[in-house]
């Protein structure tokens, strides 16, 4: 079966494309992209019209937590590869902190197994770095490569050794797989419960200060500045982080970043509800923590936007503030979350699907990321003014944790297209047949 999408803008950062066009899909790869493609015959076609719709590369979330093997009642690989295409992506990265944690390559090839046969987005596993994300003996980097394995990270655990980190990095590099770095100091972060500041002193809940992340960030950039190999740093959330990650870039440092849409729409204060929802870690920050992430965005200092979904279940967030679990649910929420900095004009549109798109790709090293001819037609499907209120109750996802309840949000996806084959739609489909 072909598949004819009409008219709709397409929006390619990779090809420097922005214009209405027609695409056409076939075998499950992009065939071609024209002004018009005609409407051919005698040949089995559906066709869908797009018009008023983006057309964009799948979505790439490079930061999930889909919680299985271990914890299947706040996640598994179905639902929250459900929710991936509800939240129009088309890939997700997982982290390695399931139960048993991803620090082998049976667990690899496990989750590599249900992403299979669950059949929705496409799902790359990220491994630990350490065994046990314990922070004491590298895991066997080639043969988890070798299994499935994208990135490697002790995300939810920093690695606090700097010996062990820095031969990570080198051994990571050797084998062209990048480090996703959890940047924290726990004996700063200890017993901390929200951002250290006004809000928490005057909520009585002990703080974290923002040098419990940017001091880390620093010596992961200096480790691999001294080693000449490349770092990645997840959930930037403090100006502190940026300035550092910005000013090693332009030392020609090979350092990539990512933050999350919460660290760019929400900020300490929403705290004062005392809401577990609203807790995670890195924990929100203050209004000029926000501000600078939304430049470091604007600049390029930070290249990709990544939910850091955390699913967590009514056990671990309906008790007792201080016994909260941290994290929340963002797939369902995070592009359109993230198109409020279209609206701001801190991004353009196509900036925007670069850092949700096209950059995951390139930093991860998957397929993606690109509607050249020839590439999997995984295609995400916009509509800008597609209005909705956020109702958790609805969501494909398992958990119900998010911080955007009750929020009244303009955008959504509304397809998602998986190597050609619809996973997620609320137009009306397949449309004509010729």
């Amino acid at each position: 079966m072909r598949l004819l999408l009409k008219g709709g803008r397409i929006i390619d950062p990779s090809q420097n494309m922005d214009a209405t066009m027609d695409l056409l899909i076939e075998k499950g790869t992009v065939s071609r992209i024209a002004t018009t493609i005609p409407e051919r015959k005698g040949e089995k076609t559906a066709v869908i019209d797009l018009t008023g719709m983006i057309l964009t590369p799948g979505l790439i979330d490079m930061h999930t937590h889909l919680r299985e093997p271990g914890h299947e009642y706040k996640e598994t690989v179905q639902t929250g590869s459900e929710a991936a295409v509800a939240g129009g992506f088309t890939s997700i990265a997982c982290m390695a902190n399931t139960e048993p944690i991803n620090d082998n390559r049976s667990v690899t090839e496990f989750i590599l197994r249900q992403a299979q046969a669950a059949g929705m987005a496409r799902v790359y596993p990220v491994a630990a770095v350490s065994k046990g994300e314990q922070g004491k003996f590298l895991t066997e980097f080639a043969d988890l490569k070798d299994a499935g394995a994208v990135a490697l990270s002790d995300d939810g655990n920093p690695v606090m050794d700097s010996r062990l980190m820095r031969n990570a990095l080198e051994y990571a590099s050797s084998l062209g797989i990048p480090i996703i770095s959890h940047c924290e100091d726990t004996n700063l972060s200890a017993g901390g419960q929200m951002n250290e500041g006004y809000t928490s002193t005057e909520l009585g809940l002990q703080g974290i200060p923002n040098t419990a992340e940017h001091i880390m960030i620093a010596r992961d950039i200096a480790l691999a500045e001294f080693s000449n190999v490349s770092v990645h740093i997840a959930h930037v959330s403090t100006a502190e982080s940026v300035r550092i990650i910005r000013e090693a870039k332009k030392r020609g440092v090979m350092v990539t970043a990512e933050t999350a849409p919460h660290y760019f729409t929400l900020t300490d204060e929403a705290l004062k509800e005392f809401s577990t929802n609203y807790k995670m870690y890195p924990p929100l920050r203050k209004n000029e923590d926000v501000e600078a992430i939304k430049e470091g965005l604007k600049d390029g200092t930070i290249d990709a936007i990544a939910s850091d979904h955390a699913p967590h279940s009514s056990i671990e967030k309906d008790v007792e503030f201080e016994y909260a679990a941290n994290g929340i649910i963002g797939l369902e929420t995070s592009l359109s979350a993230s198109l409020i900095l279209v609206k701001e004009n801190v991004l353009s549109l196509s900036q925007l699907i670069e850092k949700m798109s096209t950059n995951p790709s390139g930093i991860l090293k998957i397929p993606g990321g690109t509607l050249k001819a020839g590439s999997n037609a995984d295609i995400t499907v916009i509509d800008l003014q597609k209005k909705w209120i956020v109702k958790a109750d609805t969501f494909r996802s398992k958990s119900r944790n998010t911080p955007f309840e009750g929020r009244k949000f303009r955008g959504r996806a509304v397809l998602t297209i998986v190597g050609g084959n619809v996973k997620y739609s609320i137009l009306s489909l397949p449309g004509r047949k010729i």
